[in-house]
Order: structure tokens, then C-alpha cells, then sequence
């Protein structure tokens, strides 16, 4: 997984990047086919944004958060990322293959 992160109004720390990225671990823990993540974190006033674009064979997924800390917005960011993860992963799954499976073993 390659991230790319910047910020807009906003200088990115070490501390920083290494919190996004230890989030980010999370959902490729989760969904290995994660290609390439553009993360953008963002202050506006007193609004912390953080927006992200996962990049997967196939598809792409977008979520964003807004909060009043920039570490929050963050914690937001990937707790709605990873659950799109987990749905588009459920998706992907083939469950009719399971069910055929289980029809032929309880049959006699």
C-alpha cells in the first residue's frame, strides 16, 4: 500500500503521518488489496478535515470526516473507511458458492 498524504492550511508532523499511517494499517490488515491511498488533512477555521481515496484493484472509495481535532477527524476518517472496506468486501465474496456447498453436505 502506497500513501500519499498532504495537507491543505496545514503542515504535515512526523507525529502526524505515522498516526495516519498506523490507521491505515488497520484497514489494509482488514482488505490486503488496498493499492494506493491519497489522504488530504485540511483546517478551515476551526474545522479539522480529513479525506481520504482508496485506490483497489476495481474500484475506488472516498470518505471524509470533519472535527474540531485534527487527530479525531483522523480516528473518524478511518473508522468510516474501514467499514466501506468491510461492505465492499462482503461484496466481493461470492456467498452463493458457500450455500451450494452447505446444500450438498446436508443432503443424504
Amino acid at each position: 500500500m502506497q500513501l500519499d498524504l498532504s495537507g491543505h492550511h496545514v503542515e504535515i508532523t512526523d507525529s502526524m503521518r505515522a498516526y495516519v499511517l498506523k490507521k491505515f494499517e488497520k484497514i489494509s490488515r482488514h482488505f490486503e488489496q488496498v493499492i494506493d491511498v491519497h489522504c488530504v488533512l485540511t483546517v478551515e477555521k476551526l474545522r479539522h478535515k480529513a479525506e481520504a481515496t482508496l485506490v483497489m484493484r476495481g474500484n475506488k472509495l472516498y470518505a471524509d470526516a470533519t472535527e474540531a481535532n485534527m487527530y479525531a477527524s483522523i480516528d473518524a476518517l478511518a473508522d468510516k473507511l474501514d467499514r466501506c472496506v468491510k461492505k465492499h468486501k462482503e461484496k466481493a465474496s461470492d456467498h452463493h458458492a458457500e450455500e451450494v456447498i452447505k446444500g450438498r453436505s446436508a443432503a443424504p
